[in-house]
Order: C-alpha cells, then structure tokens, then sequence
C-alpha cells in the first residue's frame, strides 16, 4: 500500500466522522428550542465520502469545478473544515442560523462552493453548461490564457428522474461537449424506496446515445481479489444476480446474516464455501460492502485512468449508509442515527470521547497526514473565487420619433451596440432557446456571428439563397444557439453569469424568451439567481398584447414572478427612451459587487448588482418627443415618473405599467373634464418601487424616521381623497399594492384568466385594460360628474 492510499483511507474515515458528527450533533446534541427534526441525510453522505475522498484528494486540479450532491453537503464541510477553511463554530451550528448549509451554497457559505445545489438535477445540468462557457471564454482572444478544467457533478442515481438532465445531454451533444465528469451515487435508493432492476443498462444506453463515456465501477478492491480466489466467480455472479432490495437489506443485517444466505444460495461448493469460511462475520460483511463507490483506492484509481477530455460518466454502485449502523436499511434516507448508535459507532471509529471536533482524532501519524494535506494540488490555490475588472458602458440612446415597440427598441439596441468596437460589444454573450429571429436578436448576430469551436459556414450564403438571417458558426461568434428548452436557457445563463468568478472573465450574458415561458424555466432562474449570478433575461413578446397567439403564449403571471424573485431587477418599460435608460444602467448593475449598503434615496441595495429581467412587447406605441431630463431618467430606474404630474387636488391617479401605456393616456384624457388634477404615473419597474418601500419601513423600524422611498416621494404629494387605478398586461397584484403606500383607495385593474385569441382590441375590452374600461373605473369607483365615454370617443 503507497503512502497515498493510506492517507486517502485515513481522510476517508475522518471524512465519515466528521459529517456524521456534524449531523448528530445538530440532532441530538446542541441546544433546541422545539423537537422538529433538524435532519442532514447521514446515509447520503456516507454513500459518497469514499469517491469525494479520491476526487477532492487525488484527482482533481484548482481550475477543476465541483458540484455537490446536495446531500453531501456535510461531507463536503467536513472536507473543509479537515483543509482548515470552516470554522467550527458554524460547523456546530450545521443547518443552524448562521451554520453551514444544509445544501452547498456560493452566497451562504464561507467555504469553496463552485456551484450551489439543492434543486436536485439543476446542479448537474450547470457542470455541462460551465464547459460550454469555457470553451467560449478560451476562444476568445482575452480569454486564451484560461487553464482548461473539468466541469464535475457529484450526483444521486434519483436525480437522473429529473428531466432538465436529459435536455442538457442533448444541447451537450450538439456543442460537442468535453472536459464534463457526471458521477453518479449509485445506491439504489431514494427517498421513497429502492431503485428499479436494471436501470444501470438504461442509464449506459442513454449516456453512450450522446456520445459520452460510460465507467460502471462496480467492484471495490477487496471483492477484486476475492474473485481472483478459488470460488470467486461463483460470488461475483451471486453478486450481479442479487435484487437491489435483498443486497440493502443483507448488507443492514451484518455478517452472520450475509453468511448464511450465501451458503443457502450457493450450498456446499468447496472453493465458494472455503472462500466464506475464511473470513470473519465482520470480514465478510466488510467484502460484501465494498462495492467499487465504496472503495477510495478504486475510485482514485478509476479517476486517474482518465485522461482524455470526453465527457464521462462514472456509474459507481454504493451501499447508502456505507460504513455505519444504519447501512442498507430502506428508511435510511431521511433516519438519523440514534444516541446508543453514534456511541457504538465512535467507539468502533477510534474517536475518544471529547475529541469529537478534533480533526486529527484518532489519526495514528497527524503530522505525516498534515504534510500531505498540504500538498494536495486543489487546495493548492484556495480560495478560488476571481474577479475581472468592470466593463466601460458607454451611453446609450435609441431615436424616438416613429411609433417603436420595446422588442424592436431592444434589437435596435443591440445592433447599434454591435456596430461598435468596444469593450461592451466585445463581452456580450446572447443566447436563446430557438427564438433568435422572433425575440429582435437578429441584428446582433448577423453581425457577431454565432459561437462553434469550429468555424461552420452559412449554407444558404454559400449557395447565394437571399435570407435575413446570416447564420455562419466561427470560434469569434458571440451568441450561443440553443434547442427549445427553457430550463437550458436559464442554466447556461446561470454558468455564464459567474464567468468573473470562475475563469475571471467577465461575460455580460443576454437571454431571450417568449415571456410566458420564463416560468417554464422557473426553477433554473431562481438557480441562477440564488447563486449570484449575473445576466439578463428578456421576456418577450408578453401578455394579452401577443393577442393573435392565444393563451397558450400570453403570460399573466410573469410580472408577479420580477416582483418576487431575489436577485432580479425587473422592469417593464412602455417606451423606447424607457428602455434605453434602464439597459445602460443595467449593464453597469449587473457588474457591481458592493457591500449591500441601501442607497438612502430609494432604499434599494443597488450597490450589491444582480440580474435583470425585461418584460418586452411587439405593441408598437407613439413615443414621447426626446427627453433627457434627470428626473425623467432617474425615475426610469427608480422605477416610477410622473408622465403627466398631478395637480393640488387631485382626484384621480392613473398608474400603468408596460404596453398599455397608451391606454392609460388616452384614459386621462378622457376624464380630464370630469376629474380635478388627473395624474399619470408610469411605472417601469414594480419589483424596485416595492422593494425600496420596504425597505425604508425597515429602516423606520430601526430608528430612522426620515427614511422615504421612491415611491413614498411619489405618492406623498397627493390628497388622502385621491383614488388610484392601477393597470397593467398581466396580473393587477402586481400594482395593487401601491394604495398601501399612502392610505389611498385603489382599483387595480389587469389579466387574471387565461388568455385567447383575437386582436388587441378585444383582448384588452374583454379583460377591462382598455382605455374605455380605465375610464369607466373611475367613473363607478369616484365620486364626481358622470364620465361620458361615448362623447369622450
């Protein structure tokens, strides 16, 4: 045995104490104040600490990048903590305020979490996506220097249930992917039950249909020799036969039982019998355990042989629970180790009482083991977080003086930026899920090219076929094609969004989607968003505007979601020079890195940046003549302006949001002789008006009675009488709430039922948005002279 492999089994022990202890400690140990079950998953953990030993010791490199199988996550802080990188007071404190996360974290933990998991299949799905990302970045002149690593996943045999696995491997296969490692935890059990016979077949068949490698490691170092033994065969072919079901409950059983099944089964045959007979109950449970996950020096071995940069996957059998009492037992998943188990078991694990946190309990040469920690060559360049410095934004301006929707506005923008030599044009990245030419980034990349490792022509421009479209393929292109799935859109959007943390190239990363789609990749934003990362995802067409395409395509709820999401600006300009404004900020947003403190004239936290999401429309509107004032643009980004300020007695405020913007106008208008003072906000941003007045009630609370948000500033000028008709394409929560910031009695109006066919026109009669409907409103909810709509038309 080298001196390697005996301290890979050393770290592989203190690797299982310690992420067990972890979890018994916050269970049985530290102070409660209820008896709700913290929970921590000890036999997931314990399936996987042998193949994380061999990787995080052994195999892999600084510019390598690991995601976590959620449920190793105290495996992965134990490793941490053994390196030296975690405290242990917020090891104590595991799944506690303040503690170690129950799930890897990059925003919530302080150790090296390359990926954040915990949505099971999306942390998997990001490894493939962050390849893709490489490979853009270091085919770029500025990012030639970039070392290549491997995109790893750590993976449960349960998350390949998850379908935006088998979207990713096939948007893989078309980028010609490479440097991905997928390991998959193969223990055969899940949270409500064991794993169906057969599946390894199914999931070889899958892999290799992409053209991945498949190594099934299946057999650890002691049941390879025991094989070689006389009578060998005949075990590995018991092995191989036996249900997954019996393996888990032979192996939660012990010895003795594993002993006698196996004479039953194989009865008297000589060399087989003589081979169990050699061993101890206690050998032979050991032997019949030590499937090939199970095995560090299988797994480094395993890990090494590979020396290619295909994409491959390790399909590595595991006993979940290997390794302590509650090994194999079906209820394992969520069951936690009893007080009199955990004292059994670290009597047998050699750790003496006290000594529990130590982490060189129970080590026989600490010294010798602290040398070689230091040299392993991944924690060679701990941490491994970079930066890049910002990119310049230049101004940006659009013409307004025709009638311009905001999608067209967005694709004039970007082609205007395009045209230009600049460090802005340069680290835009676009990308969309087969919506390219219907979402305005045509333009762009007809002029920048798509991305391809290897140049591929445009045939059509090849055989001189007119087109609008320029779609040639080159290592220089700067958009990235993608298959008509949402959830890859926001995962890659995800990778490319951390690239100045990854790589240290900073990548300005644009997406493209038919906004009601955005919430069927829902869950993969709120990925990205949680892990910080930075990008901006436009939602276009949207709402009951796209009236033609019925309501399949018309998205109601999505302006709820900006309001709600954590990490994500959204805006929802009416107008051109709206959206201008709020780009070129954006830019700059998504690029800061502050330390959180509020802006105290808003109360929002701008200084920190995040992503940007933009609720678009192909509804063209009659554009303002050129403003340029400060209030105008100021107010853009705030979130709220005065288009047209109210008077001293107002009576009535209208309140609109996105394409209905000329609604709202004409509204005013038609109230005008029968309402005092009417005013008219436009609101571009509901998600930051409603966060910056929360967050200056916060800072009431604290002691800071001047504090006032935007919003608040807004809406104080008007008289307690003042009624509010908020309207908006989409759901009336999302502006309803602005009667609550003054006291002021408000009719929210918007789309709350699926949509249908038909033209604008009927879309926004039928749902009460029109101009008509906006007039009647304060009609019946005001007090004053009767509205004479028909003499208003």
């Amino acid at each position: 045995m080298t001196d390697e492999t005996s301290h890979l089994r050393t770290i592989e022990q203190r690797l299982l104490w310690l992420s067990h202890w972890m979890i018994h400690n916050a269970n049985h140990v530290r102070p409660k104040t209820d008896d709700i079950k913290v929970g921590g998953h000890q036999a997931s953990s314990a399936s996987m600490v042998s193949m994380m030993t061999a990787l995080y010791f052994s195999a892999l490199r600084p510019e390598d990048r690991v995601a976590v199988k959620p449920h190793a996550s105290p495996v992965f802080h134990a490793m941490q903590y053994l390196m030296g990188h975690v405290p242990r007071e917020k090891m104590e404190n595991f799944r506690g305020f303040g503690g170690v996360q129950s799930y890897p974290s990059r925003t919530k933990d302080v150790d090296d979490v390359d990926f954040s998991t915990g949505s099971v299949g999306l942390g998997v799905a990001v490894t493939s996506f962050a390849s893709m990302v490489q490979d853009y970045i270091r085919a770029k002149p500025w990012g030639a220097e970039v070392k290549p690593g491997r995109m790893i996943a750590l993976m449960g045999d349960a998350e390949l249930d998850e379908g935006n696995i088998y979207e990713c491997l096939q948007e893989g296969w078309k980028h010609d992917l490479r440097n991905v490692w997928w390991v998959i935890d193969y223990n055969r059990q899940s949270l409500d039950g064991v794993i169906r016979e057969g599946l390894w077949q199914r999931i070889e068949k899958i892999f290799d249909a992409f053209g991945w490698d498949v190594v099934r490691v299946k057999y650890g170092r002691l049941q390879r020799a025991a094989f070689e033994e006389p009578g060998g065969k005949a075990l590995r072919d018991w092995i191989d036969a036996c249900p997954n079901p019996e393996y888990s409950a032979l192996t939660y059983m012990g010895g003795a039982v594993w002993r006698q099944r196996l004479l039953d089964d194989l009865g008297d045959q000589g060399e087989v019998s003589a081979l169990i007979d050699r061993r101890s109950d206690d050998e032979l449970a050991e032997l019949m355990e030590n499937l090939g996950g199970n095995c560090v020096d299988t797994m480094a071995e395993t890990f090494a042989a590979v020396r290619h940069d295909r994409p491959t996957c390790f399909l590595a059998y595991t006993i979940k629970g290997w390794g302590t009492p509650i090994a194999g037992h079906k209820d394992n998943h969520g069951g936690l180790m009893t007080k009199a188990q955990m004292a059994d078991w670290q009597t047998h694990m050699g750790v003496p009482e006290g000594q529990e946190w130590e982490p060189m309990a129970g080590v026989a040469d600490p010294a010798a083991l602290r040398e070689f920690l230091a040299r392993v060559p991944f924690f060679a360049e701990h941490p491994r977080r970079y930066s890049d410095a910002q990119v310049a934004v230049p101004n940006i301006e659009i013409a307004t003086d025709r009638e311009i929707s905001t999608q067209t506005a967005f694709g004039k923008i970007l082609d205007k930026i395009a045209r230009q030599d600049s460090a802005l044009a340069e680290r835009i990245v676009t990308s969309s899920p087969d919506v390219t030419g219907t979402t305005s980034l045509g333009p762009w990349v007809n002029r920048r090219k798509l991305f391809a490792r290897e140049a591929i022509a445009d045939t059509f421009k090849t055989h001189s076929i007119p087109s609008t479209a320029k779609w040639e393929f080159a290592p220089d292109g700067q958009h990235v094609e993608l298959g008509i799935a949402e959830m890859n859109l926001f995962l890659l959007l995800a990778a490319q969004g951390l690239s100045h943390s990854l790589w240290g190239k900073r990548l300005l990363p644009i997406g493209t989607v038919y906004d009601p789609f955005v919430h069927r990749g829902l869950d993969a934003l709120n990925y990205a968003c949680y892990q910080d990362a930075r990008f901006m995802i436009v939602g276009t067409p949207s709402g009951a505007t796209l009236a033609p395409e019925g309501g399949a395509h018309q998205s109601v709820g999505t302006p709820l979601t900006g309001l709600a999401q954590d990490g994500l600006a959204a805006f929802e300009p009416a107008f051109a020079d709206e959206l201008a404004v709020i780009m070129e900020w954006a830019f700059d947003y998504m690029q800061r890195d502050g330390d959180g403190d509020p802006d105290e004239r808003t109360w929002l936290r701008d200084e920190t940046g995040g992503a940007v999401y933009l609720r678009l429309s192909t509804k063209p509107l009659e554009q303002p003549a050129k403003r340029v004032d400060d209030s105008f643009r100021q107010g853009a980004i705030d979130g709220a302006y005065w288009l047209r300020k109210p008077g001293p007695n107002c009576s009535v405020v209208i309140a609109y949001q996105g394409a209905v913007a000329d609604e709202a106008i004409a509204a005013a208008g038609m109230i005008g002789e029968y309402r005092r003072d009417v005013g008219v906000l436009a609101v571009t941003s509901a998600d930051r008006l409603n966060a910056g007045w929360t967050a200056a009630q916060r800072e009431r609370k604290r002691g800071n009675p001047a504090a006032r948000s935007h919003v608040e500033c807004l809406l104080g000028q008007l008289p307690p009488h003042c009624h509010l008709v908020t309207v908006i394409d989409g759901h009336p929560a999302t502006l309803s709430w602005l009667g609550a910031v003054g006291g002021h009695r408000t009719s929210p109006l918007g789309v709350e039922h699926f949509g249908q066919t038909g033209t604008i026109g009927d879309l926004y009669r039928h749902y009460g948005i029109d101009a008509a409907s906006i007039a009647a409103t304060v009609g019946a909810m005001t007090d004053g002279a009767n509205i004479r709509l028909a003499a208003a038309e």
